[in-house]
């Protein structure tokens, strides 16, 4: 039988120009795709030998990189095709034999159907970006007669004929354009294999050459791959050795604190192995930098390992392998497709994510405040981003509070439990530092009532707190804005002592409100205050002064809220200034200390004051004063 040529059918030309110019990014992908057919074809022999014994073989994969012919070749054991399935499966783009083997044994219901990857039959093309040429030459497991050779160079039309092979399987010939024969050193191929094949079930062979002891070249067999696949076994089969090697190996970075070994079966069946770090890396808030997202294979072939859709953003810091078996890919395999699997996984992820910090949490304190501290300030981020799993997350969160000692942590559920029977919400206060925070004027009649505060030191928890309205029933109030709630008796004894100080200092108020029109909204005399003279308070909804001073550090513009000048009805300085506002009340010396006291209430916040070379010549001049 002399060779046949035959015309690609649907519009192949386009197709073909497509596939190797647009469909894959990576030109390495051809290497992953034939070594994932090889497996394939095994799969589906493996199958026929349960029922028949003669197309059993010892499974495996080779790779032969022939440098005379230019040539690379993948070489397998398994089903092979005929004719007929060639011209089938191969002449036709994106008809996949995969696919349809699968449909066949649904049909029949048949019993340990093996897991196949192929799904689009467009995975062999790829080939043809590095190719001049591809030859398969393939003879079908439990077929005496014949085996069957194609060519193509992936133009227009291909050749097919009759050929000999001694044995089952397919070897698939890729002769390389000139400018691509990097594919034939040994150390490119491992490199592949390496990345996108090394936990295919079947050992993949290539003889090397090495030196004895005598310093003689001799040849000999190499599997390039080590099977492995730790996530497939049993977790009570592995060490916690393994798991710490294997952590090495996709992060390159310390040691995990926690291992979790996962298996989701059902609507969506996957297995997971995730690791919670010890140590945050360096690029945890460097988006740019990181790369980000699990390890992704199907059925034990490497996808990709930066999938971001598999686990939330705040959970980014989370290292690990998800293999599935059924998750649909775009053509390429490079891409998700957008589809409700993909959010099935990472619902579950997340789920079984956030189960094993709370036990951790609940169970080992000690770990749980070490996983905490390194990444507590991403874990916040989903109270703001994940509506849906926003009371578990608030029960994970962890703070420094005014009655706990310095770098000590509570739970919000520790905090409410503490709470004295007549308050009414969980107070906090945000600012750069505790130091800051702790000499805060807002915090005095809280300390004096005996009321603890939240202290919110990251820069994220004023955003974070947009969206922590409450907590068991308890609402969150931020101490530097709005009203405070006050127990009924408190409350009395406060309004009737500010009511006596406006009517005795209403002259002083308005002098104020004038002389200050331009930096505040409103001066008035405060609820929280019992020591200090003065404080700065917004509306219930402004933006906090600390989130003010965070976007002008990052150099965004964000704009200026005028504030409230909250008065202490009961510090001398009232007094004082009622009284020199009576004997003048034009007096220069007022009108500094007007903005004095602006500037003492911009201070004590961890503010910076417009002009301090006049607040400090101001100061001089009034210890001048005093000392005369």
């Amino acid at each position: 039988m002399s060779a046949e040529t035959h015309k690609f059918k649907t519009e192949v030309q386009h197709l073909l120009d497509l596939m190797i110019h647009s469909l894959y990014s990576n030109k390495d992908i051809f290497l992953r795709e034939l070594i994932a057919n090889a497996a394939d074809a095994i799969d589906k022999a493996r199958f026929e030998s349960l029922q028949n014994d003669a197309v059993s073989r010892d499974w495996n994969i080779r790779i032969e990189a022939d440098k005379e012919k230019n040539a690379i070749r993948i070489i397998d054991n398994g089903i092979g095709m005929t004719m007929d399935e060639v011209v089938t499966n191969i002449g036709t783009i994106a008809k996949s034999g995969t696919k349809a083997f699968l449909k066949a044994l649904e049909e029949k219901k048949a019993a340990n159907t093996p897991e196949l990857i192929g799904q689009f039959g467009v995975g062999f093309y790829s080939s043809f970006m590095v190719a001049e040429k591809v030859e398969i030459l393939t003879r079908r497991a439990g077929v005496e007669d014949h085996a069957v050779v194609w060519a193509s160079d992936g133009k227009a039309d291909y050749t097919i004929d009759a050929a000999e092979k001694e044995d089952q399987g397919s070897i698939v010939t890729v002769y390389l354009k000139d400018d691509m024969k990097d594919y034939l050193e040994e150390w490119r191929i491992r490199q592949i294999v390496k990345k996108y094949s090394d936990f295919i079930e079947y050992p993949i062979k290539m003889q090397v050459v090495r030196k004895d002891k005598d310093d003689k070249e001799e040849v000999a067999d190499e599997i390039l791959n080590t099977q492995k696949a730790i996530w497939l076994r049993n977790p009570s089969d592995v060490k916690q050795e393994e798991y710490d090697n294997f952590y090495e190996h996709l992060s390159h970075f310390g040691k995990p604190l926690k291992s979790i070994h996962y298996s989701a079966e059902g609507t969506s069946e996957f297995k997971a192995l995730l690791f919670i770090p010890e140590k945050a890396p360096f690029d945890l808030f460097m988006p740019a930098e990181q790369r980000r997202g699990l390890h992704l294979y199907v059925r034990r072939v490497f996808i990709s390992d930066e999938c971001r859709k598999l686990l939330p953003d705040y959970f980014r810091f989370v290292k690990g392998v998800v293999d599935s078996s059924d998750l649909p890919l775009n053509v390429s395999r490079e891409i998700l497709q957008e589809n409700l699997k993909i959010d099935k996984i990472q619902k579950n992820l997340v789920k079984k994510l956030l189960s094993e910090l709370k036990k951790m949490q609940d169970n080992e304190p000690e770990a749980y405040l070490t996983f905490y501290k390194e990444f507590g300030k991403v874990l916040k981020e989903g109270i703001h981003s994940d509506f849906t799993n926003k009371d578990k997350l608030q029960e994970l969160a962890m703070f420094e509070t005014m009655k706990s000692e310095a770098g000590k942590l509570i739970t919000l559920k520790e905090y409410v439990a503490c709470m004295p029977s007549e308050q009414k919400d969980i107070y906090f206060i945000t600012g750069e530092n505790r130091t800051v925070l702790e000499n805060s004027p807002h915090l005095e009649l809280l300390r004096s009532k005996g009321y603890d505060v939240l202290f919110l030191v990251d820069p994220i928890d004023e955003w974070v707190m947009q969206s922590m309205t409450e907590f068991e029933g308890k609402k969150f109030a931020a101490v530097g804005k709005g009203d405070i709630e006050l127990d009924d008796e408190t409350r009395k004894k406060v309004e009737e002592k500010n009511q006596k100080a406006e009517k005795e200092h209403k002259s002083l108020l308005e002098f104020l409100q004038k002389q200050l029109e331009s930096h505040v909204k409103e001066v008035r005399f405060s609820k929280r205050l019992t020591e200090s003279a003065c404080c700065l308070v917004g509306d219930t909804y402004d933006p906090g002064a600390h989130m003010e001073r965070i976007f002008k550090a990052m150099n965004q513009d964000m704009p200026q809220s005028k504030r409230i000048l909250e008065l202490n009805a009961d510090h001398p300085l009232i007094s004082a200034m009622q009284n020199m506002y009576d004997k003048d009340s034009k007096s220069a010396q007022l009108v500094d200390y007007a903005e004095m006291i602006y500037d003492q209430a911009v201070m004590t916040e961890g503010g910076t004051i417009a002009d301090p070379l006049k607040f400090a010549r101001r100061v001089a001049d009034l210890m001048v004063q005093a000392i005369k």
